[in-house]
């Protein structure tokens, strides 16, 4: 099989490319990694030092690639489905970008600023980041809830990048600072979300491991 991706199932930008790949139906081998052990993530790492994920390498034209959005353009590139998730016109796949990057930088960093400050021991941890991670996540949720007004997914008519990117951004963000009722366009898009086969088959696969989460306690038992 010539592409591999590298992963862990609970990762959010994961799941970004997992659904990306299960919407055009694209074969491909997931390797699972364990960023806590030396031995297992080694073969990683001499892929991409760096050592986020997901990575995807492509031993049919000898490419490996980071980073989410680049991963989907190259699928799209290369292994297209039949409904391409960024569009062929350049003023909707700018927008398709723009919403793909706000989901990103707006809700998925400041999500995961809050997540890992939790792991963290008792004294180290960051308050006021946190305070700005949550004022953040408000701000982009009233943003989020003018554009979703008009339309079914992020970036128009159509599901597309944006929503790969949306789907495990809201889904995590959703636990750790929950929609307000002044939210309910963003609420009712999130269920489509859920509803897309490709997403509810990523939350099928993350199931067994959303126990380590660490906000697992707030996860609704339609979840677990």
């Amino acid at each position: 099989m010539a592409l591999t991706l590298y992963l862990h199932p609970l990762a959010s930008f994961c799941h970004k490319v997992l659904v990306a790949l299960y919407e055009a139906g694209t074969p491909f081998q997931a390797r699972i990694v364990d960023l806590a052990d030396p031995a297992d993530c080694a073969p990683f790492l001499a892929l991409w030092p760096v050592g986020k994920i997901p990575v995807l390498h492509d031993a049919a034209r000898d490419r490996t690639l980071p980073e989410t959005s680049i991963i989907i353009e190259y699928l799209q590139q290369h292994y297209p489905g039949a409904q391409p998730l960024l569009p062929a016109d350049p003023e909707a796949a700018l927008q398709a970008r723009l919403w793909d990057r706000f989901f990103d930088l707006y809700v998925s960093v400041p999500m995961q600023k809050i997540v890992v400050d939790r792991l963290r021991p008792e004294g180290e941890r960051d308050a006021h980041g946190v305070a700005e991670a949550r004022d953040l996540l408000r701000l982009a949720y009233g943003v989020a809830e003018r554009q979703l007004e008009q339309r079914p997914w992020a970036a128009g008519e159509d599901f597309g990048l944006a929503d790969c990117s949306a789907a495990p951004a809201l889904f995590y963000a959703g636990f750790v600072e929950p929609f307000a009722p002044q939210h309910p366009a963003l609420a009712a898009y999130f269920e489509r979300l859920l509803q897309r086969p490709s997403y509810a088959r990523v939350l099928d696969e993350a199931r067994p491991y959303l126990p380590n989460f660490p906000y697992y306690e707030r996860v609704p038992e339609r979840f677990r």
